[in-house]
């Protein structure tokens, strides 16, 4: 009797992963004018990759953690969870109820192979809109 495995292993985040992730929402930043943060972590929200252009906000740092710390825990764009946190939104509590603060601001992406989280991209420096841009860029680029 053979076994087989319940689900195929998937490759995770490699740390050239994580800086093409980075090279491709800071060179799209740039290119559109803005200063910028990017994070990049695993699936265990471990620190793969962090860079922050030199003239952007400090705050830029901060926010680009944050952002993909909240798409890697509940595995969404944060661009598609802040209405859920508003006054009567599912996740309206959530932002204060763990030790680690969520931040539901759009600049964070998940990032899956074949269909399973392996880690998450944060922007953090430009308008909420701009920030989700620059990182699916990153994202859909590395598929």
């Amino acid at each position: 009797m053979t076994s087989t495995p319940a689900s195929a292993a998937v490759a995770p985040l490699t740390i050239q992963d994580a800086e093409a992730l980075v090279a491709t929402a800071s060179t799209a930043a740039e290119a559109a004018g803005v200063t910028v943060a990017v994070t990049v972590l695993d699936a265990g929200g471990h620190l793969l990759a962090f860079r922050r252009d030199d003239r952007a906000v400090l705050i830029a740092g901060e926010t680009s953690n944050r952002k993909a710390y909240t798409a890697l825990q509940l595995g969404a764009p944060t661009a598609e969870l802040v209405d859920a946190v508003k006054p009567g939104g599912l996740f309206h509590t959530l932002p204060t109820a763990l030790d680690r603060p969520l931040l539901f601001i759009a600049g964070g992406v998940p990032v899956f192979r074949d269909g399973r989280l392996v880690g998450a991209v944060g922007v953090g420096g430009g308008a909420p809109e701009q920030d989700h841009g620059f990182a699916t860029a990153a994202v859909e680029a590395l598929a």
